[in-house]
């Protein structure tokens, strides 16, 4: 296995990492699923009316693929110190070292964000018509949710990554907003 200095992107990270890697790469995360699963009252919603963000949420058998992001060693601080002011704002995830199979046949270990299940923020377990509900209707300081989902969708599919579930909540949250699918 490498040891770079790599992060594992699964969600704005892949399309607005806030830097420019040397090196992006399609990586596969066993035993962990992209997932609706936290509240935000920041990014992409209020505490008044919180918005749903991604995290990576455990599950046996689960499978997530997005984008291993290296850095380059003397950046890396740098990269590493912004990265942990945006993702870890609300304590909600934890910072986990993992095993990242990357599409050119090498493994290296990345940094990535991981649920932190017993946080206030988790909304695990939500229906895709509520997830739809509360993305259609919240909006933070980045901007409106829909566009956070908008966005990773489109990216997933730009890199050959289909997620079915993203398309369909897409396609449901367009018919709340009144824009075609």
């Amino acid at each position: 296995m490498q040891n770079q200095n790599w992060l594992f992107a699964y969600g704005s990270l892949m399309w607005d990492p806030g830097f420019a890697p040397p090196e992006r790469v399609v990586g596969t995360l066993w035993g962990w699923h992209r997932s609706f699963c936290l509240r935000s009252i920041q990014y992409r919603g209020t505490v008044h009316q919180p918005g749903l963000v991604l995290g990576l949420d455990a599950a046996e058998g689960a499978v997530c693929r997005g984008v291993a992001l290296r850095v380059d060693d003397h950046h890396w601080p740098d990269v590493i110190a912004a990265v942990r002011a945006r993702e870890l704002t609300t304590e909600a995830y934890r910072e986990a070292r993992l095993p990242v199979d990357l599409s050119d046949g090498r493994r290296v270990e990345a940094i990535t964000y991981v649920m932190i299940r017993e946080h206030a923020h988790y909304a695990g377990g939500l229906c895709a018509q509520e997830q739809a509900r509360i993305i259609a209707q919240a909006a933070g300081w980045r901007g409106p949710n829909r566009d956070y989902l908008f966005n990773t969708a489109s990216h997933l599919a730009e890199l050959g990554l289909p997620d079915p579930e993203m398309d369909a909540l897409s396609d449901e949250v367009r018919k709340l907003c009144g824009q075609p699918p």
